[in-house]
Order: C-alpha cells, then structure tokens, then sequence
C-alpha cells in the first residue's frame, strides 16, 4: 500500500518556522495500530489523516471528509495547524473545486474556507475560569520557575492550564523560558491539566502590533512543545478577547520557530483562526 503524505509548515509563509504537520489523504480508514505507526515514524507534534466519508467520494470534489489527528503517542481531540495543513493540501495539490470543507473530528464540524492563499477555520470557542494558583503552584513553578504570574485560569473542557505573566515581564523572558518535560507532566497528578499555556500581553504600538504572545507545553501528550498552536488559541482567544475588550485580535506564538494567526471571537460562541501555510515535504509512505 502507498499513501501519499505531505508536510507542510502551519502559520507561516516561511519555509521551517510555523508549525510542521503531517498530511495524509486516505482512500479509506486504516487499523488504529496504523494510524499510530505512521504519526511515530512522522515524529511531528501531529500528523493529519483526511478520510473519505464514501468510496464513490473523491478529494477534488468532495466538499465532506473525515478528519483525524495524532501525536506519536496518542489520537488529539483538537489540532488547528494540522487541520490548516489538511485544507492547503486539499485545495493546492487535490485541485478541490470548493472554497469551504467541512471536517467531521471529535470535536465535531470542523469548516474551513479559503481566501487566496489564507484559509479560516471556524472553531469552537473554549472559556477558561480564574485558578487558585496555590492549587497548582508546582505547575506553575515547573513551567515558569520565578517568574511573576499575574493569574491563571483553567480551561476545565480542554483540560489547559493558561498562566499569564506579570504585565512588567519582557517578551524575551517568555522566549527563554525552557521547561523539564517530566518535571511538568509529573507536577500534575489530578488529571485537570494535560497542557500548559504561558502568555503575555503584547505590543500593540510595535509593527505589526500583537495583541497577546503565547508559548504551549503538552508533554502529557508526548509533546514538549508545540510551536504555533490552533487548538491552544480557541482558549487564548476568549481569555484575551475579554481582558482587551476586543473581538480581533492578531495573536504570535514565540516559540523557536514562531508563527502568527488573525483571530475574531464571534457572537456565536466560536472563534475564527486565520492563517496560511508552506509545504517542505511531498512524498509516499510505503506499507
């Protein structure tokens, strides 16, 4: 069996910075073992596999498909970048007619739609609530040692820990931040937090003008960091679109790589993430 995969670098226009995410168009669903294989021989933090709802469907015309995503280690509920990438790959290299697809996941629908080389998903918004900090002080000090917090909130739905950083914290200190991967997963034994969210407020009167920056740490997922992260910013995006008092917000991810992603809350409790992609890699798996 040969399956065609493609990699592609997620909110950035810049060849090996964004976010790198597998995709794999297949022709019909593979055994849960397989799927596994693939995503831990593809050692990225998600690799992508579009699936065909019917055999008479096909990917340059089908505007309905199966979407799923993987870590090395374990099946996610939600990948925003990956989901970008599965988009790029259907419009440019399946020639898909459609200017919106919708993906069937286990977050539910997933819709897509393109705007020239810019694609926007329509997300689900997720709410986190203000933590008692000293509930999760050994969290914290594993993720951000000394730094000042100003306060953490707690998205119970997804299962984020989002720790905000004193406003007179510099972006640099956020940039050199380095964690101990089982330090943090062992500092949680509760199971309410499988990922951690650092972020602070940006610098609107530099250009571009970032609303908020952020870094995202999941090595409960076998991830110790995820570079430019969608799913993380369905939190970020309601946290900050509250504390600003606005509903777009232009948002950076200051991981070693960095990317960037245009986001609107909407009235509708969901959240649209704007974003763009680069393919590195175009090639066949062989089974």
């Amino acid at each position: 069996m040969e399956i065609p995969v493609y990699t592609l670098d997620a909110f950035t226009c810049i060849p090996f910075k964004g976010n790198p995410a597998a995709v794999c168009p297949l022709q019909h669903e593979l055994t849960e073992e397989m799927y596994q294989k693939i995503s831990a021989e593809m050692n990225l933090s998600e690799t992508a596999f579009i699936i065909k709802l019917n055999p008479s469907d096909n990917f340059t015309t089908g505007s309905r498909f199966r979407l799923r995503w993987f870590t090395p280690t374990t099946e996610v509920n939600l990948c925003g970048h990956a989901t970008l990438a599965t988009a790029r790959v259907l419009f440019q290299y399946e020639n898909n007619v459609n200017n919106k697809l919708v993906f069937e996941t286990r977050s539910g629908e997933l819709c897509v739609t393109r705007y020239g080389d810019n694609c926007v998903m329509d997300f689900p918004l997720y709410k986190a609530s203000p933590a008692d900090p000293n509930e999760f002080r050994d969290t914290i000090k594993a993720a951000v040692g000394s730094l000042p917090v100003q306060e953490v909130y707690l998205c119970a739905k997804t299962k984020k820990l989002l720790i905000r950083l004193a406003d007179r914290c510099d972006r640099s200190e956020l940039c050199n931040i380095k964690i101990d991967p089982i330090a943090l997963q062992r500092s949680d034994s509760t199971g309410k937090v499988k990922g951690v969210i650092v972020t602070m407020i940006g610098s609107p009167n530099e250009q571009p003008g970032y609303d908020f920056y952020s870094r995202y740490f999941a090595p409960w997922f076998g991830i110790t960091e995820d570079p430019v992260t969608g799913s993380a910013h369905t939190v970020l995006g309601s946290y900050w679109a509250e504390k600003l008092g606005k509903r777009k917000l232009l948002a950076y991810q200051c991981s070693s790589r960095g990317g960037e992603m245009e986001l609107e809350v909407r009235d509708d409790g969901r959240i649209n993430i704007t974003g763009t992609t680069v393919t590195v890699m175009r090639g066949t798996i062989t089974i």
